[in-house]
């Protein structure tokens, strides 16, 4: 008869330890207080702490009733292990490895949790695609990339919303500006920070010859209020009106209140041009001034203390985080992990979950 008892046993202890880095005793105890507070009648007098409260007991029972899930399917198989020890059935084995193999799984995935503990991991992600070296490819490669992004929120349900976009001569975007909001969507891109490698034969080239293209991907976590972190004087800035010039398409929303505010201590420009009405571009660029500043803020503070300051990279030769070769063969390499993936259709389209693993993986171990 096939026995299972350590495979239980190494499920099980994995479960307890994800009981301690979920805080699953807390979260249950907390749960009373979150769901009368989300009852309350002047909960929406208050629309942020309204929006902080349902987000925070939405996640408490995601997180609360998937442990409860998984404790459960370990308690049906180990039922099952006995009653076909007790009758040596070994007909059971089969249906008893694939509950073990799937739950194994989902605990694996669980513990992609306990790499997410950062102080604004949890958060929305603001991010920036610039192209860079390779004229009208890096072009086409940045628009490229903002297509996978938006498959990948997509795959996990996030929201993705473009902000503006700076279109190319002749194809592709020169830069776009984009919000992706769900659950550690911060935490999980930071894998994605750095300068992307493009390597195919180029479809611009009449010769047909093979080319490099290169774009970067920025982020900064995003936050519904940042007041504590920055203070944004009006004087210090400067705020220009002006019509969108985009081609249109899937990724922008041509309007005429397209809205860029340049903040002049810094330096730091954002746009908005794809709300409804000037004064909501407004808003929500400031939104992202602020995180940006916010998070400016953070990396001075950083690079005064560990010297950090050095981070920046060009987006070209030798500086990139990982490689998509379409030409002469087809692979994505990181360069940081080594993991290749040869599938590179798959991850243009938004399949990247195993790179930004294997990336949270080695940051914990580097």
């Amino acid at each position: 008869m096939s026995d299972f008892t350590g495979d239980l046993a190494l499920l099980r202890s994995k479960l307890d330890e994800a009981r301690r880095y979920l805080r699953i005793d807390d979260l249950i105890a907390r749960r009373p207080e979150l769901e009368n507070a989300a009852a309350a009648p002047g909960l929406w007098d208050d629309p942020d702490r309204a929006r902080k409260v349902t987000r925070e007991l939405s996640e408490l029972v995601e997180d609360v009733d998937m442990f409860a899930g998984l404790v459960s399917a370990l308690e049906d198989a180990d039922t099952l292990q006995q009653l076909a020890a007790e009758e040596n059935d070994e007909s059971l084995a089969p249906e008893i490895a694939h509950m073990l193999e799937s739950l194994a799984a989902e605990v694996d995935a669980l513990e992609l949790r306990s790499l997410l503990g950062g102080e604004h991991d949890g958060s929305d992600a603001v991010c920036e695609i610039h192209s860079g070296a390779g004229g009208t490819d890096a072009q086409d490669w940045a628009e490229m990339l903002l297509a996978m992004y938006r498959g990948w929120a997509e795959r996990r349900g996030f929201d993705f919303k473009v902000d503006s976009v700076s279109e190319g001569q002749g194809a592709g975007i020169s830069s776009a500006d984009f919000t992706i909001s769900g659950r550690n969507a911060y935490g999980l891109l930071q894998s994605e920070r750095g300068v992307h490698r493009l390597v195919r034969i180029s479809p611009f080239d009449s010769d047909s010859r093979r080319h490099t293209a290169f774009a970067q991907f920025k982020l900064v976590p995003f936050f519904d209020a940042v007041s504590d972190e920055v203070d944004i004087e009006d004087k210090d800035l400067r705020i220009d009106t002006f019509r969108s010039s985009g081609a249109g398409g899937q990724h922008v929303n041509v309007t005429d209140s397209a809205v860029r505010i340049t903040h002049l201590p810094t330096g730091v420009v954002v746009s908005c041009q794809n709300e409804r009405s000037q004064h909501q571009n407004k808003d929500r660029a400031m939104q992202i001034l602020a995180a940006r500043l916010a998070d400016l803020k953070r990396a001075e503070r950083e690079a005064e203390i560990a010297g950090l300051s050095g981070d920046y990279q060009k987006a070209e030769w030798g500086s990139q985080i990982r490689s998509y070769v379409l030409h002469p063969y087809q692979q994505v390499k990181d360069d940081r992990t080594a993991v290749t993936i040869g599938n590179v259709e798959a991850v243009l389209a938004g399949d990247i979950d195993e790179l930004i693993e294997a990336y949270l993986r080695w940051r914990r171990m580097a």
